[in-house]
């Protein structure tokens, strides 16, 4: 199912020097968001950066949100994640788009004008009414925690 997302474009670059934000495949989930830099950004082990994308969204539907993502090939080969590990976009929101990127890793990692550093998702929302209660209902786990099934 499609869903509107109002794009707005804060640095020329995109759409002309660097393509829009688009889907790669039929299947794919994410867009991909890149590093509208003035200049590469040499990012040091364990520093983390705000970078911009160029763009502000605003998905408008209460139902939906967005979720900021990191790249699983620039994590799993350069330590390169999300400062934040996971970025929530409200529906309401409709600033920039900036992305927290942290070097995990032990290595210096130059982060390149217009590369992609994160992906974009769409997901749906539900908002609870809270209920005070004395005691719930029983389960058939209970309160049990951290590693109340075993290790496997």
């Amino acid at each position: 199912m499609q869903h509107r997302l109002e794009i707005k474009i804060l640095d020329n670059r995109l759409g002309c020097d660097f393509p829009l934000p688009q889907y790669a495949t039929q299947g794919s989930a994410g867009l991909d968001l890149r590093a509208m830099l003035e200049t590469p950004l040499e990012l040091l082990p364990n520093e983390c950066e705000l970078v911009p994308t160029g763009m502000a969204i605003h998905i408008a539907e209460p139902g939906i949100a967005g979720m900021i993502l990191p790249r699983s090939g620039l994590g799993h080969r350069y330590g390169i994640v999300l400062g934040n590990l996971i970025g929530l976009i409200d529906s309401d929101y409709q600033g920039q788009l900036l992305v927290s990127c942290w070097n995990r890793s032990d290595t210096p990692f130059r982060i390149e004008i217009g590369e992609r550093i994160a992906q974009l998702i769409l997901v749906p929302v539900l908002q609870a009414e809270l209920i005070v209660v004395d005691e719930f209902m029983e389960s058939t786990r209970g309160a049990s925690g951290f590693g109340h099934s075993g290790k496997h």
